[in-house]
């Protein structure tokens, strides 16, 4: 609890230095013809993927991103999606065979990489894979709330929980597991990572060979969340998917 007050006045910090140092403030109404109303159009044109195998966040949209993550709007955002994915599982009768499954990826799902990303001006930086990894070892990454929340949620109705993230197993399984587990993630049936094997693999391929395998096994995926459309696309994709905001950076 100590921690997360921590996380959260840091947050405050930063969204207020964000505020008293911007030039054209991203929360006040403007015409069409200006760098806010064009960020605005250019986060709906992602986030309902429109815009594809993008690879930098625009440089006039940082400051729009930046008081998008951190001045509330997509905590609220996170939160309504939460809200209209309980509204389902009430719907969900399980038969109680343990073979009920729900998927969650991690990265900007299960746990925030927004701290990261700040240094990394929130996007409009190219992908730096060692700085990534570098950072993932550390541990470090907070919980989502509404997703821990939700997580809980799905463990307490009887849903077996798999967690499959695109990290490295070979490099990051132990970071990753200790990570989850400091933030609340505990009793999920299994953390799936990337092998060797399907290292080169796109994201959409990749998880969608494991969500085949699922249910091979004979699990019923009734569920699948994450913050990229790759987590969600592809076969076997399970019988609802959700997808979670993140205008910071996009998987193929």
């Amino acid at each position: 609890m100590e921690k997360y007050k921590r996380e959260t006045l840091l947050l405050i910090f930063l969204t207020i230095s964000s505020v008293a140092t911007s030039t054209s403030p991203a929360w006040m109404p403007m015409d069409g013809n200006n760098p806010t109303s064009y960020c605005l159009s250019w986060r709906l044109a992602i986030e309902t993927n429109n815009v594809r195998a993008w690879r930098i966040v625009p440089l006039q949209c940082m400051r729009y991103v930046e008081v998008y993550m951190l001045a509330g709007q997509y905590e609220r955002d996170v939160e309504l999606i939460v809200e209209h994915i309980n509204v389902y599982l009430n719907e969900i009768v399980l038969p109680g065979d343990g073979m009920d499954a729900w998927i969650l990826d991690v990265d900007d799902t299960c746990l925030s990489n927004v701290f990261y990303y700040r240094l990394k001006r929130y996007g409009c930086d190219p992908y730096d894979p060692t700085g990534f990894r570098t950072w993932a070892m550390k541990g470090g990454s907070p919980a989502i709330q509404p997703v821990l929340e939700l997580f809980n949620n799905l463990i307490e109705t009887g849903f077996k929980v798999f967690l499959v993230t695109g990290r490295d197993e070979e490099t990051l399984r132990q970071a990753t597991v200790e990570n989850l587990h400091n933030e609340g993630f505990t009793g999920y049936e299994r953390l799936i990572m990337r092998t060797v094997e399907n290292k080169k693999q796109s994201a959409t391929t990749y998880k969608t060979i494991i969500r085949k395998k699922m249910m091979e096994e004979g699990y019923r995926i009734w569920g699948n969340v994450g913050d990229q459309w790759s987590d969600l696309q592809g076969e076997y994709s399970g019988n609802r998917t959700f997808k979670l905001p993140n205008p910071m950076y996009f998987v193929p």
